[in-house]
């Protein structure tokens, strides 16, 4: 099985591009929906890494994947700017999903 990056920078592009991972950069709703359904054709491909700046911006077309389709598998990575998300996401996902507040 392979990896394929789908990536909203050059800079993650080139990045994985040097680790053997292809994959392209787009940055419109339209180019993403046309570079995932190239990808779910190819059934080589068993990873999908995404830059969460997609899982932000269009989560409506990330999860209908993740959601109908048991592979490929979906990995949002961050970028070269860092992650979006709070220092303590583990700790405050792991406390909603038992239920705990503080």
């Amino acid at each position: 099985m392979k990896m394929y990056l789908i990536s909203d920078n050059l800079d993650t592009w080139a990045g994985m591009r040097l680790a053997g991972v292809e994959g392209a950069v787009v940055h419109e709703k339209a180019e993403l929906k046309n570079e995932l359904d190239k990808v779910l054709a190819d059934k080589e491909i068993g990873i999908i890494l995404l830059t969460e700046h997609f899982g932000r911006e269009f989560p409506d077309i990330i999860d209908d994947v993740k959601l109908n389709r048991k592979l490929p598998l979906i990995i949002e990575i961050p970028d070269r700017h860092g992650t979006g998300r709070k220092p303590n996401f583990i700790t405050d996902y792991v406390n909603q999903a038992i239920g705990l507040k503080l």
